[in-house]
């Protein structure tokens, strides 16, 4: 048999609309497919009759595979000459762990390639109207990770991102939204600095709620916000009251 090879492939934010031409190739022609909870079972469609799938989706405090396992089973599926895909939501290279992938594929000698999709921040911002950069208002954006996976002695650098970008995406932030608007404010942040918390987005049951850095937090609990949602900081989110009209009819729901 052959040698095989991995795909590391980004699906993109939610709805199976946004993966990629050369993502759907991929899965078309792939052996095996691994793939995560956020992935669209739509987008399983296109693989071929006999395909195996592997779901190993990770949950807060529920893996369903170790990212341990699910390097050795692309690596193992791979060395008996499979075509082997692991579908990730988002963008492999962004809180997608693809690094991790590709690292265990290099050092296994398997040949890999990395097919990018829509990362969760850019599908987020776009779905709701609120534009991560905007002339006049905001010039950068910084991607932020809320939770560090257990590393805690790494902890996110605050102090340093509370002023020094324009808009914050923040994913894996929910269950820590005081400690990030307070540390936020605590470096300079004004607490009146527009904020919106975006659920499920891009999908039919996406729901944004808006606020302040200050109040944000308690909106998501009087709301009941739940994972997976991107927290969005910056002057930037009040253009969306000026969108949104728009938006909503573009989508049939006005």
């Amino acid at each position: 048999m052959s040698r095989g090879r991995i795909s590391i492939v980004g699906a993109g934010p939610g709805d199976p609309e946004l993966i990629t031409v050369k993502a759907l190739r991929r899965l078309e022609k792939a052996d095996v497919v691994l793939y995560d909870r956020l992935v669209s079972d739509e987008l399983l469609n296109y693989c071929a009759p006999g395909t195996l799938k592997i779901y190993c989706g990770k949950a807060p405090g529920r893996h369903a595979l170790t990212q341990e396992e699910i390097d050795r089973l692309i690596v193992d599926y791979a060395k008996v000459g499979h075509h082997v895909v692991r579908l990730k939501g988002g963008d492999p290279f962004i809180f997608g762990r693809g690094g991790e992938e590709a690292l265990a594929a290099a050092r296994a000698g398997i040949p890999f390639e990395v097919v990018p999709g829509v990362t969760s921040a850019a599908g987020a911002s776009a779905s709701a109207g609120i534009p991560l950069t905007h002339r006049g208002t905001a010039a950068s954006f910084a991607v932020v990770t809320g939770s560090r996976c257990g590393e805690a002695d790494a902890s996110v650098r605050w102090d340093l991102l509370a002023c020094g970008a324009d808009t914050l995406a923040i994913y894996m932030g929910v269950s820590k939204l005081e400690e990030i608007s307070g540390e936020l404010i605590r470096h300079g942040r004004s607490a009146d600095t527009p904020a919106a918390l975006i659920e499920n987005a891009t999908m039919p049951s996406e729901r944004v709620v808006t606020g302040t850095l200050g109040s944000i937090a308690r909106l998501a609990v009087a709301m009941k916000v739940d994972n997976p949602a991107m927290l969005l900081i910056g002057d930037t989110v009040g253009i969306r009251e000026m969108l949104q009209p728009i938006v909503m009819e573009h989508r049939g729901i006005v």
